[in-house]
């Protein structure tokens, strides 16, 4: 038997727990909500179950045939619990198990949707998918057909953890459902698609998200992934992205400029978009009055932005685009990515015209925007007249302030991120717990560096400075490089050893 795992000693506030979204729908919405009971995490060996008042046993054996782990109740605050309850349940079906759970449920013999009532379960299985990593703040949803099973995977924080194990005669229907909402081709099984929807989830509290459909033909089947792009722009401010004062600060002076151009860079997936959403919504809060962006494609609706979606066809390329817009007298561009010299040249005269432009590159670092520049064949005096501030990004995973405990860097880290005095000083490591769902992470956060182009800098630009020594510069001005922030952010216990070691190469 597994030992009873500890508990806490005050009351739960929900409010403060990330809940884990799969083992919640486990349990019917009819009991959860007549019983004031919610399955929030998985936890030392148990599912935590949260309650109105103490331990029930009679209940826990009731409901453990719905987990594959030992149940354990706690007593949570109970206006967060009704809060939590309601925004799991209140709009789910009432009556009876879910069609997820009854497609997973432990030695119970896999059914066919092709058959009898296939079609209202697979809507229903879909939305309930969709509904599981909504709620646990999944960026995507992977389907992965194997030969027996069909693998449904959440990305969230930036890790895949798998979710469900459906029985492989669900996926045709399964897949189809998500075909014909994303405007797909059913017929069409050998050739990838692409496609997208909008999903609304309690309807009254805005939980709503726009989706876009991939599908590629694999040896079991067709694989499907789902992007999960949240409507709500308001998660988009300055505040939220992890700055640190220094560099909120840099970046707040830089976007308050009348002109120039201004460079997010960093691989794909480390949130340059997020930061160019949040720099354009300080603008819209500042009534800054025509911006225009284009981007290939929209990945969320700003509210105050005229928003041109680049079509992938190439009818409208980002070049051909951005001569359209500048048309219409903006004050404000943001472009998507500069990819070609054509598009950086448009760009540049932009930014030499009186118009504050926004992109981004793939480049590894602030100073390697430059090169990156000058490698398309932008002159480097223009290069040098322009350009207001460089960025560098990555995303991490951001540690459960809850289950951080100290520990030594060790020599070896220290070496990795090129500053031997961290040697000895306390690093963090989170252990899991209620709070975080046992991840022992709670979203994410960024790691920056910036260079923000003055006199001095732009006449090197200007004469031809590599990327090394725009870093050596930046050095011995005391600017922070990435692995500064890092550094810092891993001594704060924002952040963990393994993570920054991932993000951060030291030049």
């Amino acid at each position: 038997m597994t030992p009873a795992p500890h508990k806490p000693q005050t009351l739960l506030d929900l409010d403060a727990v990330r809940i884990d979204s799969v083992q919640a729908l486990r349990l019917p919405a009819s009991i959860a909500l007549r019983r004031r009971l919610l399955p929030f995490a998985v936890h030392e060996g148990h599912v935590w179950l949260a309650c109105q008042h103490q331990d029930d046993e009679a209940a826990l054996r009731t409901l453990q045939r719905y987990f594959e782990h030992p149940l354990h109740a706690v007593v949570a605050e109970p206006a967060s619990l009704g809060r939590a309850l309601d925004r799991l349940y209140r709009d789910a079906p009432q009556a009876g198990t879910s069609t997820l759970t009854r497609y997973t449920e432990r030695g119970q013999a896999a059914a066919s949707l092709d058959a009898g009532d296939g079609d209202s379960d697979a809507t229903q299985l879909a939305n309930e998918i969709l509904r599981a990593g909504m709620l646990r703040q999944a960026s995507d949803i992977h389907f992965n057909p194997g030969e027996k099973e069909l693998q449904v995977r959440l990305r969230v924080d930036g890790v895949l953890e798998e979710a469900y194990r459906l029985p492989m005669s669900v996926h045709g229907a399964l897949l189809n459902r998500f075909k014909i909402i994303a405007g797909l081709n059913i017929a069409e099984r050998r050739a990838s698609q692409d496609g997208a929807f909008r999903h609304s989830e309690a309807g009254a509290r805005g939980l709503v998200v726009d989706v876009r459909v991939a599908t590629i033909p694999t040896r079991h089947g067709e694989r499907l992934t789902l992007r999960l792009l949240a409507v709500d722009s308001s998660r988009f401010s300055l505040g939220a992205l992890g700055m640190s004062a220094t560099h909120h600060a840099m970046f707040s002076e830089a976007i308050a400029k009348p002109h120039g151009l201004i460079l997010l860079t960093g691989p794909t997936g480390s949130g340059k978009t997020t930061t160019l959403y949040a720099a354009l919504r300080e603008l819209i809060a500042a009534e800054v009055q025509n911006i225009i962006t284009i981007e290939d494609p929209i990945e969320n609706e700003i509210p105050g932005l005229v928003q041109v979606e680049v079509d992938s066809a190439d009818k409208v390329n980002f070049a051909s685009a951005l001569r359209s817009v500048l048309r219409h007298d903006p004050d404000v561009v943001m472009i998507g990515e500069i990819r070609d010299r054509e598009t950086a040249d448009i760009a540049i005269k932009a930014a030499l015209t009186g118009h504050l432009v926004f992109s981004t590159l793939h480049t590894n670092s602030a100073a390697g925007a430059v090169v990156r520049l000058a490698e398309m064949g932008v002159e480097r005096f223009l290069i040098a007249s322009t350009l207001r501030l460089a960025v560098a990004q990555r995303l991490v995973r951001k540690c459960c302030g809850h289950c951080i405990q100290p520990r030594a860097i060790r020599t070896e880290e220290a070496a990795l991120l090129a500053q031997p005095e961290l040697e000895g000083q306390d690093g963090f490591e989170p252990h899991g717990c209620l709070y975080c769902a046992g991840r022992g992470f709670i979203g994410r956060m960024g790691l920056f560096e910036m260079l923000p182009v003055d006199e001095q800098w732009s006449q090197m630009i200007a004469r031809g400075a590599d990327e090394a020594a725009l870093n050596e510069s930046m050095r011995l001005r005391n600017l922070p490089l990435l692995v500064h922030d890092a550094a810092d952010k891993l001594r704060a216990g924002s952040v963990t050893m393994n993570d920054v070691r991932s993000a951060v190469t030291v030049w």
